[in-house]
């Protein structure tokens, strides 16, 4: 699957991304996040934007970037390290990972070890996410997520999961 990231004018990104699925065979996805808050005296799921502005974008044949940068309301397309629109790497395992969860990231299963949260490898895929701090108390942690060369920080909600067993044996 081939995946870019475009940055879109404030509020355009629902535009530009119903537009680009007219034009071009692809599915685009708007990051959002599902933050749990107490509110009026209930607690309610919010959600909001995660990246806002970034819209990105899927197709099984490579897009012509020409198309994307002339769609109105579009600032600019992203590139990768290598100069090219396609994302790569951990860039591109942080899309599919956002695909696979149709771009809404919410509660996300951590281990404890030793008394500190570890995201568990599967929940992110590979891409570059570390815990920054961690709110036990409400049970959410802030998140700093490495794309494109930059990072962008989030607090979401975990959940602690059992450490599975491990199949390799340790040296002797």
């Amino acid at each position: 699957m081939y995946t870019y990231c475009l940055y879109c004018e404030a509020g355009k990104s629902i535009y530009v991304a119903a537009e680009l699925m007219a034009q071009l065979n692809c599915q685009a996805v708007i990051p959002k996040q599902v933050q749990h808050t107490f509110s009026k005296g209930k607690w309610t799921n919010r959600v909001h934007n995660l990246l806002p502005g970034y819209l990105f974008i899927y197709a099984e044949e490579p897009i012509e970037m020409f198309t994307c940068k002339m769609t109105p309301g579009v600032v600019r397309c992203l590139k990768s390290n290598e100069a090219q629109y396609e994302l790569q790497g951990r860039d591109q395992d942080f899309a599919l990972y956002l695909y696979e969860k149709k771009g809404i990231i919410g509660k996300t299963q951590v281990i404890e070890r030793d008394g500190r949260l570890e995201i568990i490898p599967i929940s992110f895929h590979r891409a570059d996410v570390s815990i920054a701090r961690v709110d036990r108390r409400n049970r959410r942690m802030k998140i700093n997520i490495r794309f494109l060369r930059q990072t962008f920080s989030t607090w979401i909600e975990y959940e602690i999961v059992k450490q599975e067993p491990s199949n390799e044996q340790e040296p002797q």
